[in-house]
């Protein structure tokens, strides 16, 4: 008589679910060994107990076997089917042209377009929503002047810390020029000392350097041209 077909569902005692554990997980792991053998199959399994132990086994390495099923459900998950990531566009691109109509109803709205169809409720809800953008257009606004005032203010500041700098370079520079001015005419005024002490003896007893010499030209004396006569009057006679 053979055994009958045992229900599958948990087990109550702890004592038959726990021979019952190591006797199908040694038979599992068996048949995994034989199947890698017969059909050259890359096997690993991964089995926790109740308990927390753990119990594995793999045809070549636990590391190897984890490391394809990783890679592979990558590829999987970025090759998609066909004919899925079809229906996937085809459901975007409905999506983004309500998106577009609603976009484009709700600007002639705001535009003050196509209000007939509009009731009390919707034009006050309108009414607000445009308060609510003027207020923040008018915010933005006075956020933009407030920051231009900081910016002109910062450069006002540091163009005015640059003219004091320049300011204490033009004073130094005039300084610098004063004590050179100053070197220059003094050793000048020891040249002068130096040419006075020079000066002729007739100078220094008081003689008039100033008054102009006076100079007189003689006339020619008158040469005597008697023997040049006597010698054009013998002339003329010897004609």
């Amino acid at each position: 008589m053979g055994r009958g077909k045992i229900p599958i569902r948990r087990i109550d005692n702890t004592t038959n679910r726990q021979v019952t554990f190591s006797k199908r997980r040694t038979g599992m792991i068996k048949k995994a060994k034989e199947l890698s053998i017969l059909c050259d199959a890359e096997i690993g399994v991964i089995v926790f107990s109740s308990t927390g132990k753990m119990y594995d086994f793999a045809s070549t390495s636990m590391k190897s076997v984890i490391e394809r099923y990783q890679k592979v459900k990558e590829e999987n998950n970025q090759q998609p089917d066909a004919v899925s990531e079809a229906k996937f566009w085809q459901r975007e691109a409905a999506s983004l042209r309500q998106q577009v109509q609603y976009l484009q109803e709700s600007h002639r709205k705001l535009m003050g377009q196509e209000l007939s169809g509009l009731n009390v409720n919707d034009l006050q809800n309108l009414e607000t929503q445009l308060e609510r953008s003027l207020k923040g257009v008018r915010m933005q606004k006075d956020q933009l002047r407030s920051d231009e005032i900081k910016d002109l203010n910062s450069k006002r500041s540091i163009m005015h810390q640059e003219n004091i700098e320049l300011h204490r370079k033009v004073t130094i520079i005039q300084q610098e020029n004063s004590e050179l001015l100053m070197k220059v005419y003094g050793a000048q005024t020891v040249i002068d000392q130096d040419k006075d002490s020079h000066v002729p003896n007739g100078a220094q007893n008081g003689d008039n350097l100033s008054v102009p010499i006076q100079l007189q030209l003689s006339q020619p004396h008158q040469q005597n041209n008697e023997p040049r006569a006597k010698i054009m009057k013998l002339g003329l006679q010897l004609h």
